[in-house]
C-alpha cells in the first residue's frame, strides 16, 4: 500500500503505523484547508480561532489560546488579523477589568458559515473512501481520541513525554525549543491540532 517498498504477500509496517496513518491524513486535510482558507485572516488558525470563539460566551484570550493549542503571544496576532476586517471584537471583563473577552461579530459569523461549508466539502472529499456511516464512526471515535488527549494536554506536556519515551532526559536548551516549536506548530512529525484543530 506504501508504494516502490511493499513486498507483495508481505505485510508493510507503516500500513499498521498510527503515526504514518496520521501523517497522511494530517497533510491532506492541511493542504486542502490552507487553500480553502488562503484569503482567511490568520488562515486556518485564524479561523480555529473563531470556531472557538463562536459558540457560548465570550471567553478570554487565555482560555481561547490553551482551548486551540497556540502561545497566547500567537494568539493575540491573530486576533488582531481578525479584527482588522471586523470579525471579532475585545472588550473589557466585568469580572476583571484585566482581561479582555473576544467576541464574534455578526461579519464574523457570515465569514465563519462561509469558510465552514467550504471546509465541510474538504472533510467529505478526504473521507470520500468512506460510507457515511463509516465516516460518522470516524468522526465519533476521533472526538473521542481528541477530547482524552485535550484533557491529559499533550501541548503542554509533549517534551516530557518524549524524554519519557526515550529515558533519557533533554537538556534545558532543547526543552525550550521543543516547547516552543509545538506550541507554533512547526514540528517535523505529523501531528493533529483541534480544528480544524
Amino acid at each position: 500500500m506504501t508504494g516502490a517498498t511493499h513486498r507483495p504477500g508481505r505485510p508493510d509496517p507503516l500500513d499498521d503505523d498510527l503515526g504514518w496513518m496520521l501523517g497522511i491524513v494530517f497533510r491532506g486535510y492541511v493542504r486542502a484547508a490552507e487553500h480553502a482558507l488562503t484569503d482567511f485572516p490568520g488562515g486556518p488558525r485564524g479561523y480555529q480561532l473563531l470556531t472557538a470563539a463562536i459558540n457560548g460566551p465570550a471567553r478570554n484570550q487565555g482560555a481561547i489560546a490553551e482551548e486551540i493549542g497556540v502561545d497566547r503571544t500567537v494568539l493575540t496576532y491573530l486576533i488582531d488579523d481578525l479584527e482588522g476586517p471586523g470579525f471579532v471584537a475585545r472588550r473589557a471583563d466585568p469580572a476583571d477589568r484585566r482581561n479582555r473577552l473576544i467576541e464574534v461579530t455578526d461579519a464574523g459569523r457570515a465569514a465563519w458559515e462561509q469558510r465552514r461549508t467550504a471546509l465541510r466539502q474538504v472533510e467529505s472529499h478526504l473521507l470520500g473512501a468512506l460510507t457515511p456511516p463509516e465516516s460518522a464512526t470516524l468522526r465519533s471515535l476521533l472526538q473521542k481520541v481528541a477530547c482524552s488527549a485535550q484533557a491529559a494536554d499533550p501541548l503542554r506536556d509533549l517534551c516530557e513525554v518524549v524524554t519519557e519515551v526515550h529515558a533519557e532526559p533533554a537538556s534545558p536548551t532543547a526543552r525550550r525549543t521543543g516547547a516552543a516549536a509545538v506550541r507554533s506548530g512547526r514540528t517535523a512529525s505529523p501531528r493533529t491540532r483541534r480544528s480544524t484543530g
